[in-house]
This record gives structure tokens, sequence and C-alpha cells, in this order.
């Protein structure tokens, strides 16, 4: 295939510009606009503030768009993205239940791919996690412990999220207990404490652990840079390109061996 070309959403916030410098040193991509409330204009590509203005220029097109914006301007993208027939990748966080059932909709007509972390071993993170509930579900207690940086707005974390999904799909029983606060009780077998650290720059930290009568096992996942998302957003983007209309998570990419109750 020749070069992919991508509408990025979000492009002058962190991500974005993460995203950018990749694609400038790539020959697999080239953006040819963004989109960003800011409304700046980037060193090679146009970024327009409205999403329906780039709906209504039938010039734009697209093989697809990357989404590393707002969970505000979710609903406005995803009708954007139909209405031009350009497969998407959404790596945005903070969604509303509604917006989630929303993306499950637009992927009825489109290619969507949906994860709340574009690392790959985030994901990966995600599955040993399933993998360790099967197994140690019964006699161990489940904590998760996340840390961000200071500018991040939703507590817990979307990866935070997945994981607690991930777990409750192996038992539905599980239920969170956030953070614990005015919490005058002993811990019930079936919480999953969940606690969020923000400061300083710290890009990204999630930690499981398991604790058991006189053992404690901890699976954690440390992003060390940024460009893990955009690494993880590239190849999604690659992928959805060659896809029909469905929606695609990051387990579409992963080669990971079926669970296997122990």
């Amino acid at each position: 295939m020749s070069t992919i070309k991508v509408i990025l959403c979000g492009a002058n916030g962190t991500m974005g510009k993460v995203l950018t410098k990749f694609i400038e040193t790539s020959l697999d991509f080239e953006v040819i606009c963004g989109i960003d409330i800011k409304s700046l204009t980037a060193d090679s590509f146009c970024v327009y503030k409205n999403i329906n203005e780039i709906k209504e220029i039938d010039e734009i097109t697209a093989d697809v768009i990357i989404d590393f914006s707002h969970s505000s301007v979710l609903d406005e993208l995803l009708d954007m993205a139909v209405y031009k027939n350009i497969p998407l990748v959404i790596a945005t966080t903070g969604l509303a239940d509604y917006q989630v059932e929303n993306i499950k909709k637009c992927s009825l007509k489109i290619p969507v791919f949906f994860s709340a972390n574009m690392s790959l071993g985030m994901n990966y993170l995600i599955e040993l996690v399933k993998q360790s509930v099967l197994v140690l579900g019964k006699d161990f207690d489940i904590e998760i412990l996340e840390k961000h940086h200071n500018r991040k707005i939703d507590a817990p974390s979307g990866s935070a999220n997945s994981i607690i999904q991930a777990i409750q799909s192996i038992e539905q029983s599980y239920y969170v207990c956030n953070n614990r606060f005015n919490v005058l009780a002993k811990r019930n077998r079936n919480e999953i404490g969940v606690s969020a650290i923000r400061g300083g720059t710290i890009v990204g930290q999630h930690t499981v652990i398991f604790a058991g009568k006189h053992e404690t096992i901890e699976i954690t996942h440390n992003a060390e840079s940024r460009e893990v998302f955009a690494e993880g957003a590239l190849r999604a983007a690659k992928f959805i390109v060659n896809q029909p209309v469905g929606l695609y998570g990051m387990k579409d990419i992963l080669n990971l061996p079926k669970l296997q109750s122990i």
C-alpha cells in the first residue's frame, strides 16, 4: 500500500505532537490535516478547529483518522468519520458510557479501532492479569495502583478501567472500591481496590497487586515515554485500514495465547 494518509485529531496536544514527530520520520504515513480546538497551524499541515469544516470539504480525503483528543469532541468526530467513510483509531480516554455505545454503533458502518491504552506492553499486562485471576483469584486480594502526570484529568485512568473490566470478565462478583476515602471497615473479599496518584511528569505506571497469605505478586507496566503510545497508534492505524467494518482492539494485533484455566 502507498503512504497512509492521516487526519490527526488532537493535533496540538501532547500526544498529537509526539505522533506528528513519529510520522515525519516515517515512509509509511503522512498527516494531511489536523483537528484541534487550539486551531494552530502545524509545521507541515493545516489544523482545523471545527470538525464539521473537514466534513464539508470534499477535497480532504484520508485513509485513517487517529484520535488523541478529548471526549468532548468524540461525538462530532464519529459523525464525520462515518460521513466520509474513513476508518478510525480512537485513543482518547475518559469517555462516558453512552460514548462507548456510540463507538460500537459507529463500528457497524466503518472499521473502528478502540483502545484505552495504545501501548502493546500495557495490553499484554491486561492479558497476564486475566490469567492471574483464573489462577489466584480465589485466594488473593486484588489491588490496582496507577500513577500519572499532574495534568491528567480522568481518574481512575482508562487503562485502570480496562484492567478492572478484564478482571470482571473472569469473575463478575468483583466490584471497585476507589481510594477507600473515609472507609471504616475491613476489606471485602470481592473488592478491587483502586488508587490513583497524580504528580509531576509521570507518563504512566500501572501495578496490579495480588496479595495472598504470606506472599504478594505484583505485575507492573511502566511507560517511560509517550513514544510507546505513538508506536501503538500507528500500528493500529496500519492494521485498521485493511479491515472490514467492525470494532477492533489491541487483542486483534497481539499474538496472544488463549487463556487456560488451571
